[in-house]
């Protein structure tokens, strides 16, 4: 559905748009059940983002040679603190023109849903799983697996179920001397004429903004969010590892963070009033049409569509 545009609704906005996008919301049933019928079902949130225009045509992300787009194929590792495959946080870097080239971010939340965008809730944790030039690796995490434990045997976990797609930007704020990021989205489909049950019970409402602060990975974690292993986080070069200093956060400024296998962040609720707090309307392309769903057309094959298309559990 493209990615859409944005339209500044006050003289003198104090943001400045770093990358516009299209965002895609998934979530997988908890294993051993085919079907999630209420938030208890689901196991975990993911979300991909797929940048197509910024500050830059060309972004820099991780080697391709490094991480799991440079694993062996059929190669998965737990999406819990644990990777049994161990596979270390992307090394080395590469250019790629996001105007030319698809670049796709598979995010895993640390919750199986998102901050209500209404309160000011504590920080919810996450980390970037995958970044990849090739939808087929994406395809690959959205699928069910079979395996064997020691302890419960024989166990089956489903493919994951589209839930939402729409537009994104990753922005400065200026409201005074600091400067913050935020991740801001809106829904393009499920239809807004719809129950929308899932979105509704996991928070992924039409449209929110979220302050988004990367973790230092030289930092220790905390009791509230311990974080990933040391092998897990992420490498970063040199010109935004500096970016820390001694503090545990830095915005995501550039985005070029999220180019990087075990990047971690905290997404804070700011508004579910795009307009009213940032003085910034989203206004996506066309209707809610399935026909030119991007996601659909992507990942269709691979991810149930109830969820995205009627907003209904099944």
């Amino acid at each position: 559905m493209g990615q859409g545009q944005e339209v500044k609704t006050k003289t003198e906005p104090q943001v400045e748009i770093q990358e516009r996008g299209e965002i895609f919301f998934f979530y997988r049933p908890k294993v051993d059940k085919e079907e999630a019928h209420s938030a208890d079902d689901v196991q975990r949130l993911y979300i991909v983002l797929r940048p197509e225009s910024g500050e830059r045509t060309v972004e820099v992300k991780q080697d391709s040679d490094s991480g799991k787009e440079g694993a062996k194929k059929g190669s998965k590792g737990s999406e819990s603190g644990s990777d049994k495959s161990g596979i270390e946080g992307g090394h080395g870097s590469q250019e790629v023109n996001i105007e030319k080239q698809p670049l796709l971010r598979f995010i895993v939340m640390g919750r199986k849903s998102l901050p209500d965008p209404s309160k000011r809730s504590r920080p919810y944790w996450g980390f970037v799983k995958m970044v990849t030039t090739n939808i087929e690796d994406v395809k690959t995490a959205l699928k069910g697996e079979e395996y064997d434990t020691k302890t419960k045997g024989h166990r089956q976990t489903s493919p994951a179920r589209a839930l939402g797609e729409g537009i994104y930007r990753i922005l400065r704020h200026k409201p005074g001397k600091k400067t913050h990021t935020h991740l801001i989205y809106k829904l393009e489909l499920p239809p807004q004429d719809e129950k929308n049950e899932p979105q509704e019970s996991l928070n992924i409402e039409p449209e929110g903004s979220f302050l988004i602060q990367i973790k230092n990975p030289d930092q220790h974690g905390t009791s509230q969010f311990r974080g990933l292993q040391n092998k897990r986080k992420a490498v970063f070069p040199a010109h935004l590892h500096g970016q820390f200093g001694q503090l545990r956060y830095c915005p995501a400024d550039p985005p070029d963070f999220l180019n990087y296998e075990g990047c971690e962040f905290l997404l804070i609720s700011a508004s579910d009033d795009i307009e009213e707090e940032l003085g910034l309307e989203l206004r996506t392309e066309g209707e809610s049409d399935a026909s030119c769903s991007d996601l659909v057309r992507t990942f269709g094959e691979t991810a149930s569509t109830s969820a995205l298309l009627k907003g209904t559990w099944v």
